[in-house]
């Protein structure tokens, strides 16, 4: 079982409350736009293991350290996690035909700003997209996520807000 804290778009912003549930997860998931190497360096120091992708604002040393695209297994799940995805029935055009050809059971987005968690029963997977953590850009508030991954199984979400 993987205790998982799962942001995005941070947008070169971290705090003290953001590192401080980073170091109760097992895995921590950044969805990109991370901004700033400070950030995704703070939140290495505090966990057990990170993981993450750039995204469209992110520069090219976070480019050089972090994939557009991350596929990997946590315990029995098959996790996709990109910037710019989309969600189901409006998947983005770069993930569309890979989705269709070989669907993960998680599929992880940032980029909108805009929490979101749904079921694709046409490709039968979980997508989430945990809105915003950053100050910067429309959301009025910030948000994560928190799960457990215990085998095959996503539950026990939750999700965590800050005010702006």
């Amino acid at each position: 079982m993987r205790k998982i804290l799962l942001l995005s778009d941070t947008h070169s912003y971290i705090d003290d409350k953001i590192l401080d549930y980073a170091s109760q997860a097992d895995e921590v998931w950044h969805a990109g736009d991370i901004g700033d190497v400070n950030v995704s360096d703070a939140l290495k120091k505090v966990s057990l293991s990170f993981k993450a992708v750039y995204g469209n604002i992110d520069g090219s040393e976070i480019r050089k350290e972090f994939p557009l695209n991350h596929r990997f297994m946590c315990e029995s799940i098959d996790v996709w996690m990109t910037h710019i995805g989309g969600y189901p029935g409006k998947y983005a055009p770069v993930v569309k035909d890979q989705i269709k050809d070989n669907p993960p059971k998680l599929f992880i987005c940032g980029h909108s700003h805009i929490l979101k968690v749904m079921n694709d029963k046409k490709f039968n997977l979980l997508h989430m997209n945990p809105g915003a953590i950053g100050i910067y850009g429309f959301h009025k508030v910030r948000t994560m996520l928190r799960f457990l991954i215990d085998g095959e199984d996503v539950r026990n979400l939750e999700v965590i807000e800050f005010s702006r």
